[in-house]
């Protein structure tokens, strides 16, 4: 009696689905157990975690060592180190970081959320959350459409599927949403074959290319003339690749991922659920291993491709262009293997978002559910991939899966994000009194505004479809808030032994009476004054026991919470306390669950407010105060249909 169960929903009757509905909402991994942490996952190794997030990594080899060569020519290499450098130094620590401060997979956004608080923080919360739709959600269109684009174009696909690019674009999505209405081991056992023999082909591309260069010195030799002859020295090389590298930002994707889906990450038998070790841990060798293998793709790749392959065919039209190492592929390895090289890449792309959609299954319903900005189905996943994938259609037949068009908002999304958890880190480490770290991690985030300033100087278009995303996200959140607020939100109730010892000495005749008092100075006048007042409008006897329940404001931006309750006794009077996020939503939820537990029908007095109602409501949905009396009727009437099971609100 003394300590409710997890999750247990106070004076809410079994809801009844139908079948469809109890399908839709069964697959629930992303339900949590408490306001603050997710319930447990299934769980698999890390690199096949790594895997799944590494689709959306991985596959920009397809594309980003011809991206680089049309960006800066001979200068690819050099570009592309810079690239490496901020990968393994800048981005890897950020988010090792990240993973060890939320284990979760909340990710940065939530050191953000800790950091700023209240409703400053949930704001920022949201704005980066449109970001991160913009990221995730565009990931998902533009490598269906890049899918697309190379099937069209290779020379054993009829004809006729050019024109069809939309359509096509559309069933690759569908077909993604499918593997995700399966469920994630699906997901993650379909990205381990992608990923290992995508990887694999590239590693023979690549060791091929290096073999015909070390046959051919003299081709690196020409490639280091012709750099000498077009740049003076080496400072000049890296200036002229430190501007171009905004456009180089693709490369970087792949790290928020990496840790919104750390609760898929298996973790030591003997972890800490506030601070999994073993998690951690894993979730770093992922980071690690991903970066490091991608590195030296990247560094090989941008080599071996700008040294063998002719400019000119980077260019617009030209058989590298957007696939240098399919072109090193059919050039060096023949027609048969470079198909077989297509097919990967085609297949690898069409499952890049499915990394963005594994990161917005974990990190959605790990937000706006608990601030009360969508409906509580958000938690299930199965409504939520039907959701995400009618968005993806609709992006996809806005921009009619042009990859080009959405190139700008995918860059934009990944670097903001980026950007948000560096300096969360910075703020982090600084707070903590680390100097050092404070300083080097304040660099790294400095390079990283440059980076994203830039590109969003050359791709404003991206900055539009993220403002888009930000608007859509902050005003649903703001509808599905008011409609919801009166709701108990109570996840949890605990009392505490003189709690339970208050309330079973104050029963009489199966009755409970409870005086709502606001806390003020919580002197002896005030408590005898709130007890006269309600004995003499409500004629209560003298004799009669009566408890006290004050209820502390928190963060009223909090949407749900766990009430612990505390008994009391001061001055003689018998009196429960709570904190709570809202007053009224608190009194309601505790009201039901003192019913249910001692069998009892609880009476709850209340003094009317004076000043003008809807003052009163704008008060209550920002501060959790208001007029409370009215409130708490309300609440109790959502929460119990039947009057005769109600708890009495009296108001005088």
């Amino acid at each position: 009696m003394s300590e409710t169960r997890e999750n247990d929903v106070v004076g809410t009757p079994p809801a009844r689905h139908g079948r469809l509905v109890s399908w839709l909402l069964h697959d629930r991994p992303t339900g949590h157990a408490g306001p603050h942490r997710p319930a447990p996952h299934p769980t698999h190794r890390w690199w096949k975690v790594m895997c799944l997030t590494g689709v959306d990594y991985f596959s920009t080899l397809g594309y980003q060592p011809a991206i680089a060569a049309a960006a800066v020519g001979l200068l690819s290499p050099v570009a592309t180190l810079i690239l490496v450098l901020l990968t393994l130094f800048g981005a890897l620590p950020v988010y090792r970081r990240v993973a060890a401060e939320s284990p979760h997979g909340e990710g940065s956004i939530a050191m953000l959320d800790r950091l700023l608080g209240r409703w400053k923080g949930k704001f920022t919360i949201l704005v980066l959350l449109g970001f991160m739709a913009t990221d995730f959600i565009i990931t998902m269109t533009l490598s269906a459409a890049d899918a697309t684009a190379h099937l069209v174009e290779n020379p054993y696909v009829p004809h006729w599927f050019e024109g069809k690019e939309v359509i096509i674009t559309l069933v690759l999505l569908a077909l993604l949403a499918g593997v995700f209405l399966r469920g994630f081991g699906e997901a993650i056992g379909i990205a381990v074959v992608l990923v290992v023999v995508y990887l694999g082909l590239n590693l023979v591309v690549v060791v091929d290319a290096i073999g015909h260069l070390l046959a051919a010195p003299e081709l690196v030799t020409n490639w280091r003339g012709l750099l000498a002859t077009e740049h003076s020295n080496i400072w000049v090389m890296i200036g002229i690749s430190l501007v171009v590298f905004p456009k180089l930002a693709l490369g970087l994707s792949g790290f928020e991922t990496g840790v919104a889906v750390m609760p898929q990450v298996k973790g030591a038998p003997d972890d800490d659920p506030a601070h999994p070790a073993g998690r951690i841990r894993n979730t770093r060798k992922l980071l690690t291993t991903a970066a490091l293998i991608m590195s030296g793709f990247l560094i090989t790749s941008s080599f071996t491709t700008v040294v063998l392959i002719p400019a000119d065919e980077f260019k617009d039209g030209g058989e590298a262009s957007g696939r240098a190492l399919a072109y090193l592929a059919h050039e060096y390895l023949g027609s048969a293997f470079g198909t077989v090289y297509d097919v990967s890449t085609i297949l690898i792309l069409w499952f890049a978002g499915a990394s963005a959609m594994a990161g917005l299954l974990n990190i959605v319903p790990r937000y706006l559910p608990r601030y009360g900005m969508v409906p509580d189905w958000a938690r299930a996943t199965r409504p939520l991939v039907i959701v995400f994938a009618l968005i993806a259609f609709v992006i996809t037949l806005l921009f009619k899966a042009d990859v080009d068009a959405q190139g700008g908002a995918y860059a934009t999304g990944v670097l903001v994000l980026i950007l948000s958890a560096s300096i969360a880190v910075t703020l982090s480490a600084r707070r903590k009194g680390e100097r050092g770290k404070s300083v080097g991690f304040a660099a790294i985030s400095l390079v990283l505004l440059y980076t994203t300033i830039a590109n969003i100087i050359e791709r404003p278009d991206g900055v539009q479809i993220a403002s888009f995303f930000i608007v859509a996200i902050i005003l649903t959140s703001l509808i599905s808030r008011a409609t919801r607020s009166l709701e108990l939100r109570a996840t949890a109730i605990r009392f505490d032994d003189e709690a339970c010892r208050l309330i079973s000495e104050s029963l009489v005749d199966g009755e409970l009476r409870i005086i709502a008092n606001e806390p003020n100075a919580r002197d002896q006048a005030e408590y005898e004054e709130k007890a006269a007042e309600q004995r003499e409008v409500r004629n209560l006897p003298e004799g009669l026991p009566v408890l006290f329940l004050e209820v502390t404001l928190t963060d009223a931006s909090q949407f749900e919470t766990e009430l612990d309750v505390r008994g009391e006794e001061r001055f003689g009077y018998r009196i429960l306390k709570v904190d709570s996020p809202s007053v009224p939503n608190a009194i309601a939820a505790l009201a039901l669950k003192i019913r249910d537990d001692w069998e009892v029908m609880p009476h709850i007095y209340f003094a009317w407010a004076e000043g003008n109602p809807f003052y009163f409501l704008f008060r209550y949905l920002i501060s959790g105060e208001g007029d409370v009396p009215p409130v708490t009727r309300e609440v109790l009437r959502r929460a119990e249909p039947r009057r005769s099971n109600r708890p009495w609100v009296h108001v005088g």
